[in-house]
């Protein structure tokens, strides 16, 4: 049976009665990996780019020619380590810059072990739940970018949270330009149906649930200008306990249906 791997902790402090003190309270359960300045833990990770640690404690006043802010600041951008900050005294600068870094924590000196410990353990399970949220959510626009429909969710104020490809070549929108604004302003449909109006589709999500169609001979409008007849289908997106958290809107290109329809009623008069 394959014993569990231990969890793997890169200390890094310039001072070597902390990095003893936090060997001494961690090394009965974690493998210590000690650093005594920025530049050697980045040297470190990247010679075991392999094996990285699994969490990082990082002294934020760190002697040499780089702080602990600025290795903290390679680190995220090239590793997904979660780092917590071990500091006597920051002024008010370095911790602004420090949260730029997204840190999993920050411990004061002097420290207590089950404080040491607490925040370790908190930081590891945080990271572990943002790894799988970030998976999942991989599959997720995996799934939507595969779908043959258009596809466009909302909040449920309505403002667009995702965008299909195949949504942004109906629209005429990208992705990125999409992102936050009303539905309405991008999804822009309408009725050829003289003096017919269409609904709302969010609105019409909140007042009947999942729908089929916005009314006849609806056509979405483009961003720019170009008409395409669509069918739409819109749905509540609600958590478990049945809590609205916004819509989705499934809609295709209906053209090459319409002309055929078209060539048909041609074909059998204008009495069909």
């Amino acid at each position: 049976m394959t014993e569990n791997k231990r969890t793997k902790i890169l200390v890094v402090d310039d001072e070597p009665d902390n990095v003893e003190l936090l060997i001494a309270y961690l090394s009965n359960d974690y493998d210590i990996i000690p650093a005594y300045s920025g530049n050697e833990a980045l040297g470190m990770l990247k010679a075991s780019e392999e094996d990285l640690p699994d969490l990082i404690l990082m002294d934020i006043m760190l002697k040499d020619d780089m702080d602990g802010v600025e290795a903290a600041r390679y680190i995220l951008q090239n590793y997904d380590i979660p780092l917590i900050y071990i500091t006597a005294y920051a002024d008010d600068n370095i911790m602004r810059r420090a949260k730029l870094t997204e840190p999993f924590g920050y411990i004061l000196k002097p420290f207590e072990e089950t404080e040491l410990r607490t925040n370790i353990e908190i930081a590891l399970y945080k990271h572990k739940m943002e790894q799988k949220l970030k998976a999942s959510q991989k599959w997720m626009v995996a799934i939507l970018n595969s779908i043959a429909d258009a596809v466009i969710a909302t909040d449920k104020d309505g403002n667009i949270k995702l965008m299909n490809p195949f949504a942004e070549a109906l629209t005429g929108w990208s992705h990125e330009e999409a992102m936050g604004n009303p539905l309405t302003s991008v999804f822009v449909v309408e009725s050829d149906e003289p003096g017919e109006i269409v609904e709302n589709p969010v609105k019409k999500v909140l007042r009947e649930g999942m729908f089929y169609g916005l009314g006849n001979k609806t056509v979405l409008v483009s961003k720019n200008k170009a008409r395409v007849p669509v069918d739409i289908i819109g749905s509540p997106i609600k958590n478990e306990s049945g809590k609205l958290l916004g819509s989705l809107f499934l809609f295709h290109d209906i053209s090459d249906r319409k002309r055929i329809e078209k060539i048909i009623c041609s074909r059998k008069g204008p009495d069909y």
